[in-house]
């Protein structure tokens, strides 16, 4: 059974929100609910039944683990990287400690196509991981497909801003997060909208997930453009 001081936690990790984890269902927890289903589309009710509750802790995605064969050369990462509640006391104040990702090819500004993006912000600590990720897309993918499937539109890295709909630090923040294609995978899209929820685009999700980065998409099945190095 979920308890209250449950559904407050996961709230709170989603940066919806920010009173005392307390188990008392107040008007604070009432209007973060509210929050959330407006963002996944059920009835702004603020009560937490069982169609919340499955979209706020929703199960394992079938198969997962076995979508791709295992590669033997390939490194685990799972779990080096903190929850999101724990992001500032690993990677420090938001906006710092950034240096400069060079990329292995050149990828378009999704506001702009014309502009091209041959580097960009991003936090010191996941610099290599993030370096090793796209050194193996474009192994993977070649120019066509990477701009078939989007993986070559930058939608940004480094944002020093709050969370949609809420007052906690985004994951862009610290520059930990990286969007991709965001017209095609907009934030309420679920798998049977977002392009970045294709079946060509699962060795890409793999690619991160084997560095221990987070698709929300996959995991919580909106904001397929996101993926980050913090675990939810």
């Amino acid at each position: 059974m979920t308890k209250t001081r449950d559904i407050q936690a996961r709230l709170a990790e989603l940066g919806l929100y920010t009173a005392k984890v307390d188990g008392i269902p107040g008007k604070a927890t009432i209007a973060a609910i509210r929050g959330f289903q407006r963002m996944h589309g059920l009835r702004p009710d603020g009560i937490a039944g069982a169609l919340t509750k499955a979209e706020m802790f929703p199960e394992p995605i079938p198969g997962r683990d076995d979508e791709l064969p295992e590669d033997p050369g390939r490194t685990q990462h799972e779990g080096m990287w903190p929850h999101q509640r724990d992001v500032e006391k690993f990677f420090g104040p938001v906006g710092k400690h950034q240096t400069m990702l060079e990329l292995p090819f050149p990828m378009r500004l999704a506001w702009d196509v014309r502009k091209l993006v041959y580097r960009f912000s991003i936090h010191e600590m996941v610099h290599d991981s993030a370096k090793r990720c796209f050194e193996r897309i474009a192994n993977e993918y070649d120019a066509e497909g990477r701009k078939l499937t989007g993986i070559d539109l930058f939608g940004g890295c480094l944002n020093v801003r709050k969370m949609r709909g809420g007052s906690s630090w985004s994951m862009h923040s610290w520059g930990i997060a990286i969007d991709f294609d965001p017209a095609r995978n907009q934030l309420r899209w679920g798998r049977d909208k977002a392009r970045l929820a294709q079946p060509d685009c699962k060795r890409f999700w793999q690619i991160w997930e084997d560095e221990g980065w987070v698709s929300l998409g996959r995991a919580r099945n909106y904001d397929f453009m996101h993926v980050q190095a913090a675990r939810l």
